[in-house]
């Protein structure tokens, strides 16, 4: 079976799996944040290299101010997790979005984990948060529109896609494969526009709490099934 190299993931459903349970939202957030280190495992045990997930929109600073002020609070607990389990699992961390409209204390864990985690070697994750697609796009067209302007880059007509990806908060990482949208849902919600061009998309019922190692091979299994194309013939079609 061939293992997608990159897999994004929304994370979607905690709050409508807390309902189902008579709790609160707040109560799906923290099993969901717990859920994001067994698949970063199960990932890893996959053999798969890149792992993308989108903790928190651009756009969900628009829900209450009571959840988004409990997001904030389980984000700081989280990352101050996610830096030791960096550091066990050998697991390489960045951080996509726009960190200005974070709070001071979250953005130094989130440098934290990128700076200690810069090493390893393992598992390559990515979190998305105060991430939307449309934002990444225009905060990299301002950097390129700067170069231009200043002379870093003096042949406008020479902009490739190749550029314009280098400006992206994923400059070094690889375009996703696949990506997996939990609990029903079946749109991309601003999320990687660019990188998921040519994506494989995997919708499933299961909320993200909920969402097992099993559950993520039956997203490779289904993912196997499909034809890769890039736009182009698929083997055997060029007779």
């Amino acid at each position: 079976m061939e293992i997608p190299r990159h897999v994004a993931i929304i994370l979607d459903g905690n709050g409508r799996w807390a309902k189902s349970r008579n709790m609160p939202r707040n109560y799906g957030h923290v099993k969901g944040a717990a859920n994001v280190e067994v698949i970063c495992r199960a990932a890893d045990d996959l053999g798969i290299k890149y792992l993308t997930v989108y903790l928190f929109s651009t756009e969900n600073w628009r829900r209450s101010q009571d959840e988004v002020k409990a997001l904030m609070k389980l984000f700081h607990s989280y990352t101050r997790t996610a830096i030791r389990q960096a550091r066990e699992n050998n697991m390489r961390c960045r951080v996509l979005g726009k960190e200005d409209e974070l709070d001071d204390t979250l953005r130094k864990n989130l440098r934290e984990l990128v700076e200690s985690s810069r090493n390893n070697t393992g598992l390559n994750f990515q979190l998305a948060i105060n991430y939307g697609s449309r934002d990444e796009i225009v905060r990299a067209v301002r950097k390129l529109s700067e170069d231009v302007k200043t002379g870093r880059i003096g042949d406008p007509s020479q902009i490739t896609e190749e550029t314009i990806s280098s400006y992206l908060d994923t400059a070094d990482i690889p375009d996703p494969d696949l990506l997996i949208r939990t609990s029903g849902e079946m749109r991309l919600s601003n999320y990687l526009m660019w990188q998921l061009s040519y994506a494989e998309l995997y919708f499933t019922k299961t909320p993200w709490p909920a969402f097992s190692k099993k559950d993520l091979e039956l997203a490779i299994e289904e993912y196997n099934r499909r034809t890769r194309r890039y736009g182009g013939l698929k083997k055997g079609e060029e007779d």
